[in-house]
């Protein structure tokens, strides 16, 4: 049982971002309420917002200018009476990356992944939830950054998760083509994307999470989303592969303290 909050930095509050921070404040209420200590969450993005964002994302028109890290944490905070921080800028521009065991990465762009990774192994952060997407399709992955390192109190038969990356490397390719245009209203927005396909990417995002911290365990780590067939396919955990010794474990136990919920 844990004695602490799980410190999670949420990277990008656009489409995918700003509907998982919602769910992740539904997310802790829950589990609080059920004994577990909680979630500390920390909201990166450089953004303002744009009209464009409006309808596809969780903001309003009064939010126009505003940044959008800030705008949906005091929003979150007043309504579930929590201190969750907000910060206007990239994530690798904090230098307090070593304090968070698990970041989840809503950005869409395979640059801003290959340098959100690189700082999170080197800031030691353990767990890396990647939420993706195209027009009607998408992913969503959680997997361990440093796959021989386990947790002393994970049972003996715990399975270790690849890195999303590990999954699906195009993630990270810098020579992929990508249009990084921004959209001018949300018609051009809407004809780039589907309105509810980050909320099907969410979803499963969060019943990942909701298993992990409620049950301290998981069957499923990752799932392909499709609207336009109207399928989910889960990515299952493999079956239980032997631990590393004790002694691999024991170097990393503080850091890796609170990593079964």
């Amino acid at each position: 049982m844990l004695s602490y909050p799980v410190r999670i930095a949420l990277i990008g509050c656009g489409g995918n971002g700003s509907q998982m921070l919602t769910g992740l404040a539904r997310l802790n209420h829950a589990i609080t309420a059920l004994g577990h200590p909680g979630l500390l969450v920390k909201v990166y993005d450089p953004d303002t917002v744009s009209e464009a964002n409006m309808g596809r994302q969780m903001f309003g028109a009064f939010d126009v200018g505003a940044s959008k890290a800030h705008v949906l944490v005091q929003r979150i905070n007043a309504f579930f009476g929590l201190n969750w921080e907000a910060v206007h800028g990239r994530f690798d521009d904090d230098q307090h990356q070593r304090q968070f065991l698990m970041a989840v990465a809503c950005v869409d762009s395979a640059r801003a992944r290959h340098e959100i990774h690189h700082k999170l192994k080197r800031y030691g952060v353990h767990y890396l939830m990647d939420l993706g997407n195209r027009a009607a399709d998408g992913q969503v992955l959680l997997g361990e950054l440093f796959p021989g390192r386990v947790a002393l109190r994970a049972p003996k038969d715990s399975v270790l998760l690849p890195s999303p990356y590990d999954v699906l490397p195009e993630l990270v390719d810098l020579k992929a083509k990508e249009d990084d245009t921004p959209s001018c209203g949300l018609a051009e927005a809407l004809e780039r994307q589907e309105l509810f396909v980050n909320q099907s990417i969410v979803t499963p995002a969060l019943s990942i999470l909701w298993e992990f911290f409620r049950k301290g365990r998981l069957t499923w780590h990752g799932a392909f989303v499709n609207l336009r067939t109207g399928s989910m396919r889960p990515l299952n955990v493999r079956e239980p592969v032997p631990a590393p010794p004790a002694a691999a474990a024991a170097d990393n136990k503080q850091e890796l303290e609170g990593a079964s919920a």
